[in-house]
C-alpha cells in the first residue's frame, strides 16, 4: 500500500507570511501611532493642564493673612491694635494617635477643658488636612518647652499670627466691640478663602466695618520637594492690610462720662450737633472685650450671662426706654409748627387733668398746679397739663406725623449693627400688637412720654442735637475718617445730608428758650446743674416710672427698691448760644431727672468744654497712633499662615 505525501506549496506559504507581516506591521504602526497621539496630547493638547498639575505638586501656595485695620480715637489714641502672638496648630492627617499626642502636649503646656472641647469640635467640622488651632496665645515658657520637644509631635506646629487687643478694655466695649473666633456661619458668609482666617468682627465697629477692616488675603508661592519640605520662595501676591479707622470718640470725654455715673447703671451719649459725630457713648455696666478675642472661658461667659444687669447689652442703640418729659420740647415744637399753638397761648394747670365724663385723672408735678402756662413755662417747669391738652387738640395722627419727622420710631442709621427703631405709639401699632383699639387716654399718656413709648438714648441724642443745630437732623456716626495704607492720608467718610425738621425758625427759638429756662430760669427743674457754670446750658429733665401708680396717687421713687425706681432722664446742649455738644442721659433706678441725670450731664459738659475731669481722673495726652507689630512698610503688617408706664411725676425744683 502506497503512503500519500503532502506536497509543500511554497507560493501559499509565502503569501501567508506576507499577510501576517502586513498585519503585524499595521498593529505595530497603530500602537506606535497611539503612543505618539498620547504623547502629543500630553505635550501639546493638554500641556497647560498637566504643567499646572506638576506645579501644584512642586509649588505650594501659603496664604498670607493681612493685618486687621487699626482703630483710633479722634486724637490718634489707639483703641484696637494688633499684637504678635503664637498659636499651636494640629494637622489631623499628619498625627498618628491623636489622644496620645494631646496627652503628651498636655504635659508640656496648659490645655484647658474649653480649649480641648473647641479643638475636637472644630476637628469634626473640618477636613483632616487643614490645621486646627489647639491653643492660642502661647506664653514664652510654653513655646520654649514645645520647641525642645517638637520632634515628638509630628503634625503639630507653632505658628505666628497677629491677635487683637483693646487697650481701654471695658471703656469702649459697646463702641469698638470685639473680634472672635470664626464659626461655621461666618465661613458661609466669607465664602472661598475665608477658611484661612481665624477671627472676624462680632460686635460694634469691628462688626459694622468688617469688610474693610479685614483686608484682602495674599499668597506666597513656595517650591517644595517630594516630601513637602520648602526649598525656595517662587513669588508673592502681597496681602492688602485692612483699612484704618478714626472714630469721633474722645477718650477723655468717654472716661469722664463713665466716671460721672459713679455707681449708677444706665447710658449716655454725647454728639457734636454740627456734624453728628458721636463724642462719647456709654452703656453701663460694661465688660472686657479682650475676654472674647481668643475664646471666652465658660466661667467668664456664665458670669456675664448670669449678671442681671446684662453687661453685654448695648443700652444706647438697642435699649428702649419711655422718654418721659424729655419728649416735651419735641411735642411743643410740633404744636407750634402745626399751628395748633402759638407761643403766647396759655393752658391752665390746676394739678389734675380729666377727660370729659371720666373720673380718672392725670396729675401734674405740683399738686396745686402751675397756673396759667405758656410753651416756655411748660418746658422749663415740666407742666404736664399743657401737653395733655395739646395732644388732644392735635390728634394722634398729627402727633405721629411730626414726631416721626424728628426721628422717633425709626433707626438713626448709626454705624452699629442691630440698632433698635423703638416704638412710636399709634392706633395702628396698638392694634397690630394685639392691645386693642386706641383711646383718648392713650393720647394723654403718650403726650408726656409714657404708655407704650420706647425710644433709644441714641434717638434722644439725635433729636436734641437737631434742636441745638437749628433743626438740622443729622445721622449720628462713630467712624469719621479712613486711611487705606499706613502712610496714606486720612479721608473723611461721607455722610448723608442733614434733614430739616422745622421750617419755623421762630418756633424753634421759643423751644430753645424754654430749655434754657429749665436750667437758668426761676422755676426750672434743673436749676441745680447750672450753678457756677461759666457757660449757659439748655436742657430738659425727664422721669419715667417703671411701675404703675394706684388711682391718682403719685409714687415716691426713693421709697422703692433700686430696680423699681424711676428712670432718670436728661437731654440738653451747651453752650446754649453756640452749641458744641449735645447729650442724652438715662439713669436706671436714678429717681428724678433733675437730681440724678442732670448732674451727670454737667460733668460731661465740663469735661468737654472746660477740660475739667471728674475727681480722680487726669486728662490723657493726645497720642500719635502706634501700629504695634507694623513698620512703615505695610507688608510688615501681615502674617503667613499654612415694662408699663402710666404717669410721670416731676419734682418741685
Amino acid at each position: 500500500m502506497h503512503t500519500l505525501r503532502r506536497v509543500k506549496n511554497v507560493y501559499l506559504e509565502a503569501e501567508q507570511f506576507r499577510r501576517r507581516a502586513i498585519l503585524g506591521f499595521i498593529a505595530a504602526a497603530l500602537v506606535l501611532g497611539g503612543v505618539a497621539a498620547w504623547y502629543f496630547r500630553l505635550q501639546v493638547v493638554s500641556h497647560a493642564e498637566y504643567a499646572t498639575r506638576s506645579d501644584a505638586n512642586r509649588i505650594k501656595l501659603n496664604p498670607v493673612v493681612p493685618a486687621r485695620g487699626m482703630i483710633y480715637d479722634r486724637k490718634g489714641r489707639l483703641l484696637a491694635e494688633n499684637v504678635p502672638a503664637f498659636r499651636l496648630e494640629v494637622t489631623p492627617d499628619k498625627v498618628e494617635g491623636m489622644e496620645e499626642t494631646l496627652a503628651g502636649l498636655g504635659e508640656l503646656i496648659s490645655l484647658s477643658p474649653e480649649e480641648l472641647e473647641r479643638f475636637h469640635s472644630e476637628r469634626k467640622a473640618s477636613r483632616a488636612f487643614r490645621p486646627i488651632p489647639l491653643k492660642l496665645r502661647m506664653n514664652d515658657e510654653e513655646m520654649a518647652r514645645f520647641a525642645v520637644n517638637r520632634w515628638r509631635f509630628p503634625g503639630v506646629e507653632l505658628k505666628p499670627y497677629l491677635t487683637r487687643r483693646y487697650p481701654y478694655g471695658d471703656l469702649l466695649a459697646h463702641i469698638v466691640g470685639y473680634v472672635g473666633r470664626i464659626d461655621e456661619k461666618d465661613l458661609e458668609s466669607l465664602g472661598e478663602g475665608g477658611n484661612v482666617l481665624t477671627h472676624i468682627g462680632k460686635t460694634g465697629i469691628e462688626r459694622y466695618y468688617e469688610d474693610i477692616l479685614r483686608g484682602k488675603i495674599g499668597y506666597e508661592q513656595v517650591e517644595v520637594n517630594v516630601v513637602g519640605r520648602a526649598l525656595r520662595t517662587m513669588g508673592r501676591v502681597p496681602a492688602q492690610p485692612g483699612v484704618d479707622l478714626r472714630l469721633s470718640i474722645d477718650m477723655n470725654l468717654q472716661r469722664a462720662a463713665v466716671a460721672a455715673f459713679g455707681n449708677f447703671e444706665g447710658s449716655a451719649i454725647a454728639i457734636d450737633p454740627g456734624t453728628g459725630e458721636i463724642l462719647a457713648m456709654v452703656s453701663l455696666p460694661s465688660f472686657d472685650p479682650n475676654l472674647f478675642v481668643n475664646g471666652i472661658s465658660h466661667a467668664d461667659y456664665n458670669a456675664l450671662n448670669e449678671n442681671p444687669s446684662r453687661p453685654q447689652y448695648n443700652r444706647i442703640a438697642l435699649g428702649g426706654v419711655a422718654p418721659g418729659s424729655t419728649l416735651k420740647p419735641f411735642l411743643a415744637l410740633a404744636g407750634l409748627d402745626s399751628g395748633v399753638r402759638k407761643p403766647g397761648d396759655q393752658t391752665l394747670s390746676t394739678g389734675m387733668f380729666y377727660l370729659p365724663g371720666q373720673s380718672r385723672g392725670w396729675g401734674d408735678s405740683h399738686r396745686g398746679g402751675h397756673g396759667l402756662t405758656d410753651v416756655r413755662k411748660s418746658i422749663s417747669a415740666s407742666v404736664n397739663t399743657y401737653y395733655y391738652q395739646l395732644a388732644l387738640d392735635m390728634g394722634i395722627a398729627r402727633i405721629n406725623d411730626y414726631l416721626g419727622r424728628y426721628g422717633f420710631g425709626s433707626a438713626t442709621g448709626v454705624d452699629l449693627a442691630g440698632e433698635s427703631t423703638g416704638i412710636l405709639p399709634s392706633p395702628e401699632w396698638k392694634m397690630k400688637a394685639g392691645k386693642g383699639r386706641w383711646y383718648p387716654g392713650d393720647t394723654v399718656n403718650m403726650s408726656i412720654g409714657q404708655g407704650d413709648w420706647k425710644v433709644t438714648p441714641l434717638q434722644l441724642g439725635q433729636g436734641v442735637a437737631a434742636l441745638a443745630d437749628h433743626g438740622q437732623l443729622r445721622r449720628p456716626h462713630l467712624a469719621s475718617e479712613r486711611r487705606d495704607r499706613f502712610d496714606g492720608p486720612w479721608i473723611p467718610l461721607s455722610q448723608p445730608p442733614a434733614r430739616q425738621i422745622s421750617e419755623g425758625g421762630a418756633n424753634l427759638q421759643v423751644v430753645r428758650e424754654g430749655m434754657v429756662d429749665t436750667v437758668h430760669g426761676p422755676g426750672g427743674t434743673a436749676r441745680a446743674m447750672g450753678v457756677g457754670a461759666p457757660y449757659r446750658i439748655a436742657g430738659k429733665t425727664g422721669t419715667a416710672q417703671v411701675i404703675s401708680r394706684r388711682g391718682t396717687g403719685a409714687v415716691n421713687p426713693r421709697a422703692l427698691p433700686l430696680h423699681l425706681r424711676h428712670r432718670a432722664l436728661f437731654i440738653g446742649y451747651a453752650p446754649a448760644e453756640d452749641p458744641k455738644i449735645a447729650v442724652a442721659i438715662a439713669v436706671e433706678g436714678g429717681g428724678y431727672g433733675g437730681s440724678a441725670a442732670a448732674p451727670i450731664a454737667r460733668k460731661i459738659f465740663d469735661a468737654y468744654l472746660l477740660d475739667k475731669m471728674p475727681d480722680g481722673l487726669e486728662l490723657l495726652d493726645a497720642e500719635a497712633g502706634i501700629d504695634a507689630g507694623c513698620g512703615d512698610d505695610a507688608t510688615n503688617c501681615s502674617v503667613v499662615l499654612p415694662d408699663a408706664v402710666v404717669l410721670v411725676v416731676e419734682p418741685a425744683p
